[in-house]
């Protein structure tokens, strides 16, 4: 049977590893804040200020968009409490042209460093298909399997189906998920972590993404802030290596 995590789980240090700014807040701003509240160190890494994600020119010009997101991820880690950040450096929509052996390497590096417990990525479907997603989960999960210590175990982000019917038909509204077979699904009983946030830290999530004003507000004013309550209440994640 899976591990699953509750609000009384431990997932030691944790490192995360994600693609664009927001990444982290909607799969992961529950796990991270319970862990800093626990006295556990928590680390983020995101690849790209996602300097492509504009949804307005006139407000968000993709010229600047990039200072706009990482003053927005510093903002959303600061609700969270997660004091330790790293930037891989690369521009959005670029990771899957970057030489494989310097974006794993990267991470590398960062996890040697941080030597966590538990690290958090997507899976190779990269959740919505975007490729930076995807190049992102194999960097994360090559630098695990050099690197990782004994005991440390690499989650991949993934979906109930029950959660998929629910939700995906609304949030395709926006062009979330990019290709027919995202999100990832698995059943409940399957999943390495399952998180069901309580009020307190699920009104602290839903603050860390209204930081993310960029990419968040045209949804939060069509689906409502209920929505975004529902679909965000519950973590999962699915086991995919255990050391």
């Amino acid at each position: 049977m899976p591990d699953h995590v509750t609000s009384g789980g431990d997932l030691g240090t944790i490192l995360g590893v994600w693609a664009h700014p927001d990444d982290e807040t909607y799969l992961t701003a529950g796990l991270m804040s319970r862990a800093v509240r626990d006295g556990r160190r928590v680390a983020c890494v995101t690849a790209t200020r996602g300097e492509e994600g504009s949804w307005d020119e006139e407000r968000w010009p993709t010229a600047t968009l990039g200072k706009v997101r990482e003053a927005e991820l510093m903002a959303s880690l600061e609700v969270l409490g997660v004091t330790e950040h790293r930037w891989l450096d690369y521009y959005d929509g670029t990771c899957a042209e970057v030489d494989f052996e310097e974006g794993a390497g990267k991470v590398e590096a960062i996890l040697r460093e941080v030597d966590p417990d538990t690290v958090l990525s997507f899976g190779p479907d990269g959740m919505t298909d975007h490729p930076d997603h995807k190049t992102t989960c194999a960097w994360a999960t090559e630098a695990f399997r050099r690197a990782a210590k004994h005991g440390a175990k690499l989650y991949y982000a993934t979906m109930t189906p029950e959660w998929a019917a629910e939700f995906v038909p609304v949030m395709n509204r926006f062009n979330v998920f990019m290709s027919p077979d995202t999100p990832p699904v698995a059943p409940l009983d399957e999943m390495g972590i399952v998180f069901d946030l309580p009020d307190d830290l699920l009104e602290q999530k839903l603050r860390a993404i209204d930081a993310h004003e960029s990419q968040v507000e045209g949804m939060m004013n069509a689906f409502g802030r209920d929505f975004f309550r529902q679909a965000h209440r519950v973590e999962t994640f699915w086991l995919a290596v255990a050391k």
